[in-house]
């Protein structure tokens, strides 16, 4: 007796096994995850930002790569910004190759800023992240895709696809202006980079109010394929452009540069041109730490044809 009940409380305490991933639709096939289900950040599928750059947009906050900033706990990676100071190299580290860009750099907030760059990188797919943001001035999380090889040039002619940037959630908005349908900032923009490389660069996009609570996960994806890319949250689509929306400057290339293998970025940003220049103006310095929790990364392709969507049921326009 006293043998089979410690059977039964050896079984009750094992861990429960982690749900496989479901498909969006027919006909897709998972190609890369990361469920963040482990004790720590897969080296493997990441690399952690360590610079004070300020992402070229006067971002107020150093990304690190300490535990503090960013770290897998509960099945999900938290990605933490923090109010106090930190002193780091003032340039991103593909730009420190001269003497003149060696310097450190004082910020007054510390984040993190995740990439899949060199560890995996996509040409057309479904690309998903079920996330919650945080709210409040000056908060700018951001899940995006930058090309793998630049292949068309610096930015933007190679291009950049924002899968999904949040500012200043939960602030005082104009009642009616696109994600602000109660006087609340509900905006999700989706957005593409192109065109030339800067200042000769330019962009497209939309924003619509987040459906649901503003605190909880969401579903954040978009459709890739060399006919359209759509944008979703929680499988409802939002926006469509198509390649007569963008171009590359001195490129024929059809499709371009959206036609190139891209890699995954996930960084909560503190400050910035972008939030600061909207609704209350500048950063509250009031309700750090803030987080950015993200539960699971899903790429998908089609099984028949990993270059299209095309034999996949699509979500539509």
């Amino acid at each position: 007796m006293n043998g089979a009940l410690l059977v039964l409380a050896a079984t009750a305490a094992a861990p429960p096994q982690p749900s496989p991933p479901v498909a969006p639709g027919q006909g897709w096939s998972l190609v890369w995850a990361d469920e963040f289900n482990g004790s720590a950040i897969d080296p493997r599928n990441w690399t952690l930002a360590n610079d004070c750059w300020g992402g070229g947009n006067a971002e107020r906050q150093c990304y690190t790569d300490r535990p503090a900033n960013a770290a897998v706990k509960d099945g999900m990676l938290l990605i933490t910004a923090r109010r106090e100071r930190f002193t780091g190299p003032a340039f991103p580290a593909d730009q420190r190759t001269t003497p003149d860009k060696q310097g450190q750099a004082t910020r007054a907030f510390t984040s993190a800023r995740l990439a899949t760059q060199g560890k995996a990188a996509w040409r057309y797919g479904r690309i998903e992240v079920r996330a919650r943001l945080p709210q409040g001035q000056g908060m700018w999380p951001a899940i995006w895709m930058l090309p793998e090889d630049n292949r068309y040039g610096a930015w933007a002619a190679s291009g950049e696809i924002d899968i999904m940037e949040a500012v200043n959630l939960g602030e005082p908005c104009t009642t009616g202006e696109p994600g602000c349908p109660a006087g609340r900032e509900q905006g999700i923009l989706g957005t593409l980079h192109f065109g030339g490389v800067w200042p000769a660069n330019q962009h497209r996009g939309a924003t619509t109010a987040m459906q649901g609570a503003l605190d909880g996960f969401h579903t954040y994806a978009v459709e890739w394929s060399p006919q359209a890319i759509t944008w979703l949250i929680d499988g409802t689509p939002f926006q469509t452009q198509r390649p007569d929306d963008w171009f590359t400057k001195g490129s024929a290339t059809a499709g371009a540069p959206f036609d190139q293998r891209f890699h995954l970025v996930l960084n909560l940003a503190v400050g910035g041109r972008l939030p600061e220049e909207r609704n209350k103006g500048g950063v509250n310095h009031k309700g750090f730490p803030k987080q950015m929790a993200v539960d699971w990364v899903h790429v998908w392709q089609c099984a028949d044809d990993p270059a299209s969507t095309a034999r996949c049921e699509a979500s539509g326009d």
